[in-house]
Protein backbone atom coordinates (compact mmCIF):
# COMPACT_ATOMS: atom_id res chain seq x y z
CA UNK A 1 0.00 0.00 0.00
CA UNK A 2 1.13 3.55 -0.17
CA UNK A 3 2.78 5.53 2.29
CA UNK A 4 1.30 8.38 3.02
CA UNK A 5 3.27 9.10 6.71
CA UNK A 6 2.42 12.99 7.93
CA UNK A 7 6.84 13.88 8.16
CA UNK A 8 7.25 17.19 9.85
CA UNK A 9 8.96 19.21 7.55
CA UNK A 10 12.37 20.14 8.66
CA UNK A 11 14.40 21.63 5.84
CA UNK A 12 16.25 24.18 8.17
CA UNK A 13 18.29 21.38 8.92
CA UNK A 14 19.09 20.76 4.64
CA UNK A 15 22.50 22.16 4.00
CA UNK A 16 22.52 24.57 0.95
CA UNK A 17 26.15 24.17 0.07
CA UNK A 18 25.23 20.81 -1.16
CA UNK A 19 22.42 21.55 -3.11
CA UNK A 20 24.32 24.82 -5.05
CA UNK A 21 27.37 23.09 -5.90
CA UNK A 22 25.35 19.63 -6.94
CA UNK A 23 25.01 20.82 -10.81
CA UNK A 24 28.24 21.58 -11.14
CA UNK A 25 29.16 18.44 -10.30
CA UNK A 26 27.08 16.44 -12.47
CA UNK A 27 28.47 18.94 -15.61
CA UNK A 28 31.98 17.82 -14.62
CA UNK A 29 30.96 13.78 -14.27
CA UNK A 30 28.85 14.38 -17.77
CA UNK A 31 32.09 15.67 -19.55
CA UNK A 32 34.16 12.17 -18.88
CA UNK A 33 33.77 9.57 -21.55
CA UNK A 34 32.96 6.77 -19.83
CA UNK A 35 31.12 4.42 -22.31
CA UNK A 36 31.16 0.86 -21.51
CA UNK A 37 31.04 -1.23 -24.96
CA UNK A 38 30.84 -4.37 -22.74
CA UNK A 39 33.71 -5.96 -24.90
CA UNK A 40 36.42 -4.69 -23.40
CA UNK A 41 37.12 -1.70 -25.16
CA UNK A 42 36.41 2.36 -24.24
CA UNK A 43 37.61 4.66 -22.41
CA UNK A 44 37.40 3.01 -18.84
CA UNK A 45 36.26 4.97 -15.96
CA UNK A 46 39.74 5.82 -14.92
CA UNK A 47 40.06 8.97 -15.40
CA UNK A 48 36.61 10.23 -14.15
CA UNK A 49 37.67 8.16 -11.16
CA UNK A 50 40.15 10.45 -10.66
CA UNK A 51 38.23 13.26 -10.81
CA UNK A 52 36.62 11.82 -8.21
CA UNK A 53 39.15 11.43 -6.21
CA UNK A 54 40.42 14.72 -6.84
CA UNK A 55 37.22 16.12 -5.31
CA UNK A 56 36.92 13.97 -2.02
CA UNK A 57 41.06 15.09 -1.24
CA UNK A 58 39.69 18.69 -1.32
CA UNK A 59 37.64 18.27 1.55
CA UNK A 60 39.68 16.24 3.73
CA UNK A 61 38.87 12.81 2.69
CA UNK A 62 40.39 9.60 2.11
CA UNK A 63 39.47 7.79 -0.79
CA UNK A 64 40.78 4.71 -2.46
CA UNK A 65 40.76 3.89 -6.09
CA UNK A 66 41.30 0.37 -7.07
CA UNK A 67 41.29 -1.41 -10.53
CA UNK A 68 40.02 -4.98 -11.70
CA UNK A 69 42.49 -4.05 -14.58
CA UNK A 70 44.20 -0.91 -16.22
CA UNK A 71 41.54 1.83 -16.57
CA UNK A 72 39.03 -0.27 -14.77
CA UNK A 73 38.37 2.11 -11.28
CA UNK A 74 36.80 1.85 -9.00
CA UNK A 75 36.48 5.10 -6.00
CA UNK A 76 35.47 3.79 -2.30
CA UNK A 77 35.55 6.24 0.90
CA UNK A 78 34.17 5.61 4.38
CA UNK A 79 32.79 8.27 6.64
CA UNK A 80 32.76 6.88 10.70
CA UNK A 81 29.50 7.39 12.05
CA UNK A 82 28.19 8.64 15.57
CA UNK A 83 29.33 5.89 18.06
CA UNK A 84 26.00 5.86 19.55
CA UNK A 85 24.24 5.10 16.48
CA UNK A 86 26.43 2.07 15.25
CA UNK A 87 26.09 -0.30 17.90
CA UNK A 88 22.56 -1.65 16.89
CA UNK A 89 22.91 -1.61 13.10
CA UNK A 90 25.70 -2.16 10.27
CA UNK A 91 27.31 0.43 7.74
CA UNK A 92 24.99 1.83 4.66
CA UNK A 93 26.48 1.82 1.50
CA UNK A 94 25.92 4.87 -1.02
CA UNK A 95 27.00 3.51 -3.90
CA UNK A 96 26.36 4.65 -8.17
CA UNK A 97 28.58 3.76 -11.15
CA UNK A 98 30.98 5.68 -13.10
CA UNK A 99 30.63 3.78 -16.60
CA UNK A 100 27.64 4.54 -19.05
CA UNK A 101 26.23 3.13 -21.87
CA UNK A 102 27.73 4.51 -25.59
CA UNK A 103 26.23 7.52 -27.35
CA UNK A 104 26.20 8.17 -30.89
CA UNK A 105 27.27 11.67 -31.32
CA UNK A 106 25.31 12.07 -34.63
CA UNK A 107 21.84 11.22 -33.46
CA UNK A 108 21.63 13.50 -30.60
CA UNK A 109 21.17 17.63 -30.38
CA UNK A 110 24.01 18.28 -28.06
CA UNK A 111 27.15 16.61 -27.81
CA UNK A 112 26.37 14.07 -25.35
CA UNK A 113 29.89 14.33 -23.73
CA UNK A 114 29.46 18.09 -23.21
CA UNK A 115 27.64 18.14 -19.71
CA UNK A 116 25.25 21.17 -21.97
CA UNK A 117 22.63 22.69 -19.88
CA UNK A 118 19.60 24.04 -21.82
CA UNK A 119 16.03 24.53 -21.12
CA UNK A 120 16.49 24.07 -17.30
CA UNK A 121 18.30 20.43 -17.82
CA UNK A 122 21.80 19.36 -17.97
CA UNK A 123 21.94 16.86 -21.01
CA UNK A 124 24.76 14.09 -21.70
CA UNK A 125 25.18 10.42 -21.81
CA UNK A 126 24.73 9.39 -18.03
CA UNK A 127 22.10 12.26 -17.17
CA UNK A 128 20.10 9.99 -15.33
CA UNK A 129 22.26 6.54 -15.48
CA UNK A 130 23.62 7.45 -13.06
CA UNK A 131 26.10 10.69 -12.96
CA UNK A 132 23.29 12.15 -11.60
CA UNK A 133 23.16 10.45 -8.40
CA UNK A 134 26.59 10.63 -8.19
CA UNK A 135 26.99 13.76 -8.36
CA UNK A 136 23.89 14.45 -5.56
CA UNK A 137 26.22 11.62 -3.44
CA UNK A 138 29.49 13.80 -3.94
CA UNK A 139 27.67 16.94 -3.12
CA UNK A 140 26.60 15.36 0.15
CA UNK A 141 29.77 13.93 1.14
CA UNK A 142 31.44 16.80 0.29
CA UNK A 143 29.29 19.19 2.56
CA UNK A 144 29.15 16.12 5.20
CA UNK A 145 33.16 16.13 5.05
CA UNK A 146 33.28 20.26 5.22
CA UNK A 147 31.12 20.40 8.22
CA UNK A 148 32.79 17.13 10.02
CA UNK A 149 29.66 16.34 11.58
CA UNK A 150 29.10 12.73 12.19
CA UNK A 151 26.41 10.58 10.28
CA UNK A 152 24.28 8.39 12.84
CA UNK A 153 25.87 5.58 11.18
CA UNK A 154 28.77 3.95 9.65
CA UNK A 155 28.91 5.51 5.56
CA UNK A 156 30.19 3.68 2.75
CA UNK A 157 30.48 5.82 -0.53
CA UNK A 158 31.29 3.42 -3.72
CA UNK A 159 31.14 4.94 -7.79
CA UNK A 160 31.83 1.60 -9.17
CA UNK A 161 33.17 0.61 -12.87
CA UNK A 162 31.47 -1.53 -15.21
CA UNK A 163 27.76 -1.73 -14.01
CA UNK A 164 26.59 -1.55 -17.40
CA UNK A 165 28.61 -4.79 -18.27
CA UNK A 166 26.60 -6.80 -15.46
CA UNK A 167 29.41 -4.93 -13.01
CA UNK A 168 32.01 -8.08 -13.23
CA UNK A 169 35.17 -5.59 -13.43
CA UNK A 170 33.54 -3.39 -10.95
CA UNK A 171 31.10 -4.15 -7.98
CA UNK A 172 31.75 -7.78 -8.33
CA UNK A 173 35.14 -7.35 -8.60
CA UNK A 174 35.72 -5.43 -5.43
CA UNK A 175 32.91 -8.12 -3.75
CA UNK A 176 35.30 -10.77 -4.55
CA UNK A 177 38.85 -8.84 -4.15
CA UNK A 178 38.64 -6.01 -1.89
CA UNK A 179 35.98 -7.26 0.60
CA UNK A 180 37.62 -5.35 3.20
CA UNK A 181 36.29 -1.87 1.67
CA UNK A 182 32.52 -2.94 2.59
CA UNK A 183 33.19 -4.45 5.57
CA UNK A 184 30.05 -4.30 8.36
CA UNK A 185 28.40 -2.68 5.31
CA UNK A 186 24.49 -4.17 6.12
CA UNK A 187 21.74 -1.85 3.81
CA UNK A 188 22.18 -0.09 0.28
CA UNK A 189 20.52 2.39 -1.91
CA UNK A 190 21.89 3.28 -5.24
CA UNK A 191 20.02 3.74 -8.90
CA UNK A 192 16.29 3.91 -10.24
CA UNK A 193 14.24 4.79 -7.34
CA UNK A 194 12.94 7.45 -5.17
CA UNK A 195 11.43 9.60 -8.57
CA UNK A 196 8.52 10.81 -9.10
CA UNK A 197 5.33 10.25 -11.03
CA UNK A 198 2.27 11.76 -11.61
CA UNK A 199 -1.23 10.53 -12.14
CA UNK A 200 -4.87 11.16 -12.12
CA UNK A 201 -6.45 10.65 -8.68
CA UNK A 202 -9.70 9.47 -7.58
CA UNK A 203 -10.97 13.00 -8.04
CA UNK A 204 -9.48 13.69 -11.17
CA UNK A 205 -6.55 15.80 -9.50
CA UNK A 206 -3.08 14.92 -10.72
CA UNK A 207 -1.50 12.96 -7.67
CA UNK A 208 2.62 13.20 -7.75
CA UNK A 209 3.83 9.87 -6.01
CA UNK A 210 7.52 8.70 -5.78
CA UNK A 211 8.41 4.82 -6.29
CA UNK A 212 11.28 3.45 -4.14
CA UNK A 213 12.31 0.07 -5.80
CA UNK A 214 13.03 -2.49 -3.74
CA UNK A 215 13.09 -5.40 -6.32
CA UNK A 216 14.88 -6.09 -9.38
CA UNK A 217 14.53 -8.95 -12.36
CA UNK A 218 17.06 -11.11 -12.93
CA UNK A 219 19.42 -11.08 -15.74
CA UNK A 220 20.18 -13.58 -18.54
CA UNK A 221 22.37 -12.11 -21.74
CA UNK A 222 22.44 -15.50 -23.91
CA UNK A 223 24.25 -16.14 -27.17
CA UNK A 224 22.69 -18.11 -29.31
CA UNK A 225 24.87 -20.33 -32.31
CA UNK A 226 22.99 -21.68 -35.12
CA UNK A 227 24.71 -24.41 -37.03
CA UNK A 228 24.54 -25.35 -40.90
CA UNK A 229 26.51 -26.55 -43.66
CA UNK A 230 28.41 -24.19 -45.40
CA UNK A 231 27.71 -23.60 -49.12
CA UNK A 232 27.65 -21.22 -52.42
CA UNK A 233 24.76 -18.61 -52.01
CA UNK A 234 23.41 -19.77 -54.99
CA UNK A 235 22.82 -23.17 -54.72
CA UNK A 236 19.81 -24.87 -52.40
CA UNK A 237 20.80 -25.55 -48.69
CA UNK A 238 18.17 -26.80 -46.60
CA UNK A 239 20.70 -26.76 -43.53
CA UNK A 240 21.27 -23.01 -43.60
CA UNK A 241 22.47 -21.48 -40.44
CA UNK A 242 21.03 -18.22 -41.02
CA UNK A 243 17.69 -19.27 -41.71
CA UNK A 244 17.70 -21.50 -38.45
CA UNK A 245 18.89 -18.67 -36.34
CA UNK A 246 16.37 -16.51 -37.68
CA UNK A 247 13.35 -18.87 -37.26
CA UNK A 248 14.69 -19.28 -33.39
CA UNK A 249 14.94 -15.41 -32.96
CA UNK A 250 11.60 -14.88 -33.80
CA UNK A 251 10.25 -17.22 -32.19
CA UNK A 252 11.79 -16.22 -28.79
CA UNK A 253 11.18 -12.53 -29.74
CA UNK A 254 7.59 -13.18 -30.63
CA UNK A 255 6.90 -15.31 -27.29
CA UNK A 256 4.19 -13.86 -25.24
CA UNK A 257 4.98 -14.69 -21.70
CA UNK A 258 2.29 -14.76 -19.00
CA UNK A 259 1.57 -12.34 -16.21
CA UNK A 260 2.93 -13.44 -13.13
CA UNK A 261 2.14 -10.46 -10.10
CA UNK A 262 5.53 -11.10 -7.52
CA UNK A 263 4.19 -9.46 -4.02
CA UNK A 264 6.41 -6.30 -4.39
CA UNK A 265 4.33 -5.49 -7.71
CA UNK A 266 1.33 -6.46 -6.13
CA UNK A 267 2.44 -3.96 -3.03
CA UNK A 268 2.76 -1.81 -5.84
CA UNK A 269 -0.42 -2.18 -7.76
CA UNK A 270 -2.68 -2.11 -5.06
CA UNK A 271 -1.05 1.28 -4.38
CA UNK A 272 -1.75 2.57 -7.42
CA UNK A 273 -5.65 1.45 -7.13
CA UNK A 274 -5.40 3.46 -4.06
CA UNK A 275 -4.71 6.26 -5.35
CA UNK A 276 -6.61 6.53 -8.79
CA UNK A 277 -9.29 3.90 -7.88
CA UNK A 278 -8.56 1.39 -10.96
CA UNK A 279 -8.58 -1.63 -10.48
CA UNK A 280 -5.44 -3.93 -11.67
CA UNK A 281 -7.38 -6.57 -14.35
CA UNK A 282 -4.66 -9.53 -15.73
CA UNK A 283 -6.95 -9.23 -18.81
CA UNK A 284 -6.16 -5.85 -19.76
CA UNK A 285 -3.18 -4.10 -18.16
CA UNK A 286 -3.08 -1.48 -19.93
CA UNK A 287 -6.44 -0.22 -17.91
CA UNK A 288 -3.81 0.66 -15.01
CA UNK A 289 -0.45 1.49 -17.11
CA UNK A 290 -2.16 3.83 -19.00
CA UNK A 291 -2.39 5.75 -15.71
CA UNK A 292 1.27 5.58 -15.46
CA UNK A 293 2.62 7.46 -18.05
CA UNK A 294 5.55 7.19 -19.71
CA UNK A 295 7.24 5.04 -16.16
CA UNK A 296 4.85 2.62 -17.56
CA UNK A 297 7.42 1.24 -19.58
CA UNK A 298 9.11 0.73 -16.34
CA UNK A 299 6.22 -1.29 -14.62
CA UNK A 300 4.74 -3.43 -17.49
CA UNK A 301 7.81 -4.94 -17.90
CA UNK A 302 8.08 -6.18 -14.04
CA UNK A 303 4.58 -8.21 -14.94
CA UNK A 304 6.02 -10.59 -16.99
CA UNK A 305 9.38 -12.09 -18.00
CA UNK A 306 11.03 -10.64 -21.31
CA UNK A 307 13.02 -12.25 -23.57
CA UNK A 308 14.56 -9.30 -26.80
CA UNK A 309 16.62 -10.29 -29.13
CA UNK A 310 19.34 -7.43 -29.53
CA UNK A 311 22.66 -8.26 -32.21
CA UNK A 312 22.86 -10.63 -34.84
CA UNK A 313 26.06 -11.87 -36.11
CA UNK A 314 26.41 -14.44 -39.56
CA UNK A 315 28.58 -14.69 -42.60
CA UNK A 316 31.23 -12.61 -44.28
CA UNK A 317 30.75 -12.47 -47.93
CA UNK A 318 26.82 -11.69 -49.95
CA UNK A 319 27.52 -15.16 -51.75
CA UNK A 320 28.83 -17.25 -49.34
CA UNK A 321 26.54 -19.57 -46.67
CA UNK A 322 28.15 -19.41 -43.28
CA UNK A 323 28.40 -22.76 -41.43
CA UNK A 324 27.62 -20.90 -38.09
CA UNK A 325 25.17 -18.02 -37.39
CA UNK A 326 25.05 -16.28 -33.71
CA UNK A 327 22.51 -13.85 -31.69
CA UNK A 328 22.07 -12.54 -28.72
CA UNK A 329 19.18 -12.08 -26.44
CA UNK A 330 18.25 -10.31 -23.43
CA UNK A 331 16.66 -12.05 -20.93
CA UNK A 332 14.98 -10.50 -17.52
CA UNK A 333 13.54 -13.03 -14.98
CA UNK A 334 10.80 -12.53 -12.43
CA UNK A 335 12.56 -13.58 -9.12
CA UNK A 336 12.22 -17.52 -8.92
CA UNK A 337 11.86 -17.41 -12.50
CA UNK A 338 15.21 -18.27 -13.94
CA UNK A 339 15.31 -22.12 -14.30
CA UNK A 340 11.76 -21.60 -16.31
CA UNK A 341 12.72 -18.65 -18.73
CA UNK A 342 15.99 -21.16 -19.62
CA UNK A 343 13.91 -23.70 -20.63
CA UNK A 344 11.61 -22.12 -22.26
CA UNK A 345 14.35 -20.56 -24.29
CA UNK A 346 15.88 -23.27 -25.03
CA UNK A 347 12.40 -25.06 -26.23
CA UNK A 348 11.96 -22.19 -28.74
CA UNK A 349 15.35 -21.95 -30.34
CA UNK A 350 14.75 -25.66 -31.31
CA UNK A 351 17.31 -28.08 -32.68
CA UNK A 352 20.78 -26.95 -34.21
CA UNK A 353 20.97 -24.09 -32.13
CA UNK A 354 22.72 -23.63 -29.03
CA UNK A 355 21.59 -21.27 -26.24
CA UNK A 356 24.99 -19.90 -24.20
CA UNK A 357 25.02 -18.05 -21.12
CA UNK A 358 27.09 -14.77 -21.67
CA UNK A 359 26.15 -13.50 -18.54
CA UNK A 360 23.99 -14.17 -15.91
CA UNK A 361 22.92 -12.49 -12.36
CA UNK A 362 20.05 -12.92 -9.96
CA UNK A 363 16.76 -11.60 -8.86
CA UNK A 364 16.30 -9.15 -5.79
CA UNK A 365 13.37 -8.83 -3.69
CA UNK A 366 13.06 -7.01 -0.32
CA UNK A 367 10.17 -5.98 1.55
CA UNK A 368 9.02 -2.50 1.98
CA UNK A 369 9.55 -1.84 5.82
CA UNK A 370 11.88 -1.09 8.90
CA UNK A 371 13.94 1.60 9.77
CA UNK A 372 15.65 2.20 6.34
CA UNK A 373 12.71 2.65 4.52
CA UNK A 374 10.91 4.57 7.14
CA UNK A 375 14.02 7.12 6.81
CA UNK A 376 13.90 7.10 3.27
CA UNK A 377 9.69 7.88 2.78
CA UNK A 378 10.60 10.59 5.60
CA UNK A 379 13.00 12.49 3.86
CA UNK A 380 11.25 12.22 0.40
CA UNK A 381 7.54 13.19 2.52
CA UNK A 382 9.50 16.43 4.23
CA UNK A 383 10.10 17.44 0.65
CA UNK A 384 6.71 16.54 -0.64
CA UNK A 385 4.37 16.63 2.26
CA UNK A 386 1.70 13.83 1.72
CA UNK A 387 2.94 12.72 -1.21
CA UNK A 388 2.38 8.61 -1.56
CA UNK A 389 5.65 6.28 -1.86
CA UNK A 390 4.99 2.81 -3.20
CA UNK A 391 7.57 -0.07 -3.61
CA UNK A 392 8.45 -1.10 -6.80
CA UNK A 393 10.40 -4.10 -9.03
CA UNK A 394 12.75 -2.64 -11.46
CA UNK A 395 12.76 -4.15 -14.84
CA UNK A 396 16.75 -3.87 -15.14
CA UNK A 397 19.50 -4.70 -12.62
CA UNK A 398 21.79 -2.91 -10.27
CA UNK A 399 24.93 -3.47 -8.42
CA UNK A 400 22.73 -4.23 -5.39
CA UNK A 401 22.87 -7.71 -7.48
CA UNK A 402 26.58 -8.34 -6.27
CA UNK A 403 26.28 -6.93 -2.97
CA UNK A 404 23.53 -8.94 -2.21
CA UNK A 405 26.21 -11.48 -2.26
CA UNK A 406 27.48 -10.25 0.99
CA UNK A 407 24.16 -10.52 2.64
CA UNK A 408 23.43 -6.76 1.89
CA UNK A 409 19.86 -5.63 1.57
CA UNK A 410 19.24 -2.95 -1.28
CA UNK A 411 17.45 -0.40 -2.29
CA UNK A 412 16.91 1.92 -5.25
CA UNK A 413 16.74 5.31 -3.99
CA UNK A 414 18.17 7.86 -6.17
CA UNK A 415 15.46 10.12 -5.60
CA UNK A 416 14.10 13.33 -8.20
CA UNK A 417 11.28 15.08 -8.37
CA UNK A 418 10.04 15.09 -12.19
CA UNK A 419 8.39 17.35 -14.02
CA UNK A 420 5.07 15.51 -15.58
CA UNK A 421 5.97 15.92 -19.21
CA UNK A 422 9.64 14.64 -19.23
CA UNK A 423 9.61 10.94 -20.87
CA UNK A 424 11.84 9.66 -17.83
CA UNK A 425 11.97 6.08 -19.12
CA UNK A 426 13.53 7.41 -22.41
CA UNK A 427 16.24 8.62 -20.61
CA UNK A 428 18.03 5.51 -19.85
CA UNK A 429 20.24 4.63 -22.69
CA UNK A 430 17.98 6.49 -25.15
CA UNK A 431 19.09 9.53 -27.43
CA UNK A 432 18.94 13.42 -25.41
CA UNK A 433 19.16 12.14 -22.10
CA UNK A 434 19.15 14.73 -19.82
CA UNK A 435 18.00 15.97 -15.77
CA UNK A 436 16.35 19.02 -15.03
CA UNK A 437 18.59 21.19 -12.37
CA UNK A 438 15.71 21.69 -10.09
CA UNK A 439 15.36 18.03 -9.46
CA UNK A 440 19.11 17.39 -8.97
CA UNK A 441 18.51 19.74 -6.47
CA UNK A 442 15.49 18.40 -5.08
CA UNK A 443 17.57 14.83 -4.86
CA UNK A 444 20.56 16.44 -3.16
CA UNK A 445 17.84 18.11 -0.44
CA UNK A 446 16.19 14.36 -0.05
CA UNK A 447 19.49 12.39 -0.12
CA UNK A 448 21.37 15.02 2.83
CA UNK A 449 18.15 14.62 5.30
CA UNK A 450 17.59 10.73 4.45
CA UNK A 451 21.67 10.31 5.65
CA UNK A 452 21.03 12.59 8.60
CA UNK A 453 17.95 10.58 9.96
CA UNK A 454 19.35 6.90 8.16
Amino acid sequence: MARVTRTENTTDVTSTAAVDEVAELCQGLLRYDTSNYGDGSGPGERAAAEHVMGLLHEVGLSPELVESEPGRASVVVRVEGDPAGTADRGALLVHGHLDVVPADAGDWQVDPFAGEEADGCLWGRGAVDMKDMDAMMLAVLRDLARSGRRPPRDLVFALFADEEAGGVKGSHWVVDHRRDLLDGVTEAISEVGGYSVTVDGRDGDPVRMYLLQTAEKGIAWLRLVAHGTAGHGSQINTDNAVTRLAQAVARIGAHEWPIHITPTVRQFLDGVTEVTGVEFDPSDPDQILSRLGTVARFVGATLRDTTNPTLLKAGYKHNVIPQVAEAFVDCRFLPGHEDLVMDTVRGLAGPGVDVQVHHRDISLETTFDGRLVDAMVGALQAEDPGAPVLPYCLSGGTDNKALSRLGVRGFGFAPLQLPTDLDFAAMFHGVDERVPVEALRFGTRVLDRFLRTC
